[in-house]
């Protein structure tokens, strides 16, 4: 067949045009990241140790949820950032612990008292939110257990029953 066969196949010179249709790409984009979005999570609880704290590790996968902070350090006992006692290299101090209850830290319990009547007293006013009792300790771990025995029993006499221990992950 020759040029001339295909003559008239070759002499219609349109223009070839292309038009890529990326409406249906840039959807599946937005799906994409979207759900990438919706994955990536991160903790919305903001846990900064003290310095010069070290945390205990842990292979825990459980993501800190938003409650008190305690935080146990070797120079003192923190509640939401407020020093509420001091501690000497990590040693209770004499007139720290209650003379009725060897195991009871005054000053820790009033505060903590006091957090619980605010939170009991928001949540007869808001029923959505609801006083339950948690909070998160952050202790150093070269502290001696006595004296973290003591903060958990003094948490858990202020209604603080259920008491959490903040990790880094390994």
């Amino acid at each position: 067949m020759g040029r001339r066969g295909m003559g008239k196949y070759m002499d219609r010179r349109t223009p070839s045009s292309f038009k890529i249709q990326i409406t249906s790409m840039v959807d599946m984009f937005v799906i994409l990241l979207v759900f990438l979005l919706k994955t990536y999570s991160t903790s919305p609880v903001n846990i900064t140790p003290k310095d010069g704290m070290r945390l205990p590790e842990s292979s825990t996968l459980t993501d800190p949820i938003d409650v008190v902070k305690l935080m146990v350090s070797r120079d003192g006992v923190f509640v939401e950032d407020k020093k509420v006692m001091d501690l000497d290299k990590g040693k209770l101090a004499a007139n720290a612990v209650d003379p009725n209850d060897a195991s009871f830290l005054r000053p820790l319990f009033e505060e903590l008292d006091k957090r619980a009547k605010l939170a009991k007293d928001i949540s007869k006013v808001n029923d959505s939110f609801e006083f339950d009792g948690k909070v998160l300790m952050q202790a150093d771990r070269d502290l001696a257990y006595d004296v973290l025995q003591k903060v958990m029993y003094t948490s858990m006499m202020a209604g603080y029953a259920d008491v959490k221990l903040a990790v880094v992950a390994k």
